[in-house]
């Protein structure tokens, strides 16, 4: 729909690149509330002021018979009529307004950037720089407020660490790890082909071959005491296969601890949210829950969290340690009210 460039005596015709989706639905979004705001504008004024040619506003207003609301149905969808030269936009109210940041929004959004600023490797510093000027610039006084609020991507983990570990991912270098393991209150000793070096959740993991486990492993740095880059070859051998990161950091083993709870209606989500081993029945939405666990402080933290709704039935230093801890709960509450 964009017009090519005209051809030039030194060569042929060059097309313009096409328009990506992106930079389409930014119009939209900006058009939408702008149309709504001047209905019966002649169809020639609004592609001037919304800068586009006038055959690039009549596609853009075809496409918009297809957008609207979740269901598909005619109520839901957005009406555009333009054929007699005047443009009318009907059932987009949920629109009406331009696409903007509240402060709370953009000082997330700034919080955000800063995080992403600080983090090492970061190759896009220039970006990220010019975009939190813009949102500074927008907000004002608030954004500048704001530039007290630091936070990191670093979580503990030294520079170093991370630094060392891209290192001998780059040059495909076996890594020697001192590593603690939560679950087992223990310091392992292992070596390490790196695969490679991601960032989840604020956390920064190295994932690669475990010659300890023979098997492929998912490594927190900030849990890394000690990381030595070895002079020797790290190639990952043909069946060390990446895991797919995209749902959670975490995949159960063998080795992990293994957890039994038993959860009501309100807390059977429990089940669909983990990985888990067993799921049983038990009638009126009771479900009793089997996963295996690399670190238990956060089944203590859910059972707590969940107020009953999320029962710990094994292993038995687990169950007492979450009724320890509601006990000590209990007590503090009743340290800050002592009347009955």
């Amino acid at each position: 729909m964009t017009p090519p460039t005209p051809a030039t005596p030194d060569g042929p015709t060059r097309r313009t690149p096409p328009e990506t989706a992106t930079a389409r639905l930014s119009r939209l979004l900006t058009m939408v509330p702008w149309l709504l705001a001047h209905q019966g504008v002649e169809l020639g004024v609004a592609a001037r002021e919304l800068g586009v040619t006038d055959e690039q506003l009549v596609a853009d207003l075809e496409l918009l018979f297809l957008c609207g609301l979740p269901g598909g149905m005619p109520d839901d969808l957005i009406e555009a009529s333009w054929e007699d030269g005047h443009v009318v936009v009907g059932n987009a109210d949920h629109l009406a307004r331009p696409l903007r940041l509240t402060v709370d929004e953009a000082l997330t959004l700034m919080v955000g950037l800063r995080a992403l600023e600080t983090t090492p490797g970061i190759a896009e510093h220039d970006a990220v720089a010019r975009a939190l000027a813009k949102l500074e610039e927008a907000t004002g006084a608030v954004g500048e407020a704001s530039g007290r609020l630091r936070v990191s991507m670093d979580d503990g983990s030294r520079e170093s660490t991370l630094s060392a570990a891209r290192d001998a991912l780059a040059r495909h270098r076996r890594v020697h790890l001192r590593y603690l393991v939560p679950g087992r209150d223990e310091v392992s000793e292992r070596d390490v082909d790196p695969m490679r070096v991601v960032g989840i959740d604020a956390k920064w993991y190295l994932e690669g071959w475990c010659h300890l486990a023979e098997d492929v492993r998912l490594f927190r740095l900030d849990r890394v005491e000690r990381l030595d880059v070895l002079d020797v070859d790290g190639t990952p051998p043909p069946q060390a296969v990446p895991r797919d990161l995209g749902a959670a950091a975490f995949t159960p083993h063998d080795d992990d601890l293994e957890v039994v709870v038993e959860v009501d209606r309100s807390g059977a989500w429990v089940a669909d949210y983990y990985p888990t081993e067993e799921v049983v029945e038990l009638g009126e939405g009771r479900r009793r829950v089997t996963l295996r666990v690399g670190d238990p402080s956060w089944v203590r933290r859910l059972a707590w969290r969940m107020g009953g709704h999320v029962t710990v039935l094994a292993p038995d230093d687990l169950r007492a340690s979450v009724a320890s801890g509601a006990d000590e709960a209990l007590a503090a509450y009743a340290a800050l009210d002592p009347a009955p």
